[in-house]
């Protein structure tokens, strides 16, 4: 787990990533945003990168088909400044004393244009695909675009969310409990109340391979 004391000031993405220890492999992450004294702080991207320059050591996400990231961002996004924002990145990691020699996991991601009219909602979904292995996590992102190249914008309304990011079926279908087929992650973003401009969705899924 990491954390950092931001965003501080309005419309100001507050990243912050957080490492897997040395010979060990990535599994997943998640974000939190707290005090909770704001009633317009949230998360907005949950999601696998690299601890290394090629990726900005976290501020660019992981990007289709590469493999075994190390590290999980996550940004928070408040349309007000606050001075006790903190956001908070966790990455799943497998335990020590487990090789992880053999295995492989790959990045499946997706990005689309939207939503921009105000109050509306958007699903984007991802799958592993064919020798990628088993769908084992994933993350999602309301943006302002081109995340994997480019250090990560916010979204064009300070109003705009990230509501969902789960397991799904290629339409972007929640799973029902039990489910143990699934192969696809679900972004589910959503505009404020205003229209917004040159918005993006994000997906990622996780998809692991141990060889045999």
């Amino acid at each position: 787990m990491n954390k950092v004391n931001a965003p501080t000031t309005a419309s100001t993405p507050g990243l912050v990533t957080a490492t897997c220890p040395a010979n060990t492999a990535l599994l997943g992450g998640g974000a939190l945003v707290t005090s909770g004294n704001t009633g317009n702080f949230k998360a907005i991207a949950s999601f696998p990168t690299f601890n290394n320059s090629a990726h900005d050591f976290g501020k660019k996400a992981a990007a289709d088909g590469e493999t075994n990231p190390d590290s999980w961002s996550a940004v928070g996004w408040d349309n007000s400044a606050n001075a006790s924002n903190e956001t908070y990145a966790y990455a799943i990691c497998s335990g020590s004393g487990i090789t992880v020699s053999g295995v492989t996991v790959k990045v499946r991601s997706s990005e689309a244009n939207g939503p921009n009219t105000g109050s509306t909602g958007q699903n984007t979904a991802v799958s592993c695909g064919v020798g990628d292995g088993n769908l084992v996590s994933g993350g999602g992102a309301i943006s302002g675009g081109i995340v994997t190249t480019t250090d990560f914008t916010g979204p064009g309304s300070p109003g705009d969310h990230l509501n969902g990011s789960f397991p799904s079926d290629s339409s972007g279908n929640p799973v029902s409990d039990g489910t143990t087929t699934t192969a696809s992650w679900t972004a589910f973003t959503h505009t404020g109340g205003m229209t917004s401009t040159a918005n993006h969705s994000d997906v990622w899924a996780l998809c692991a391979n141990d060889g045999v």
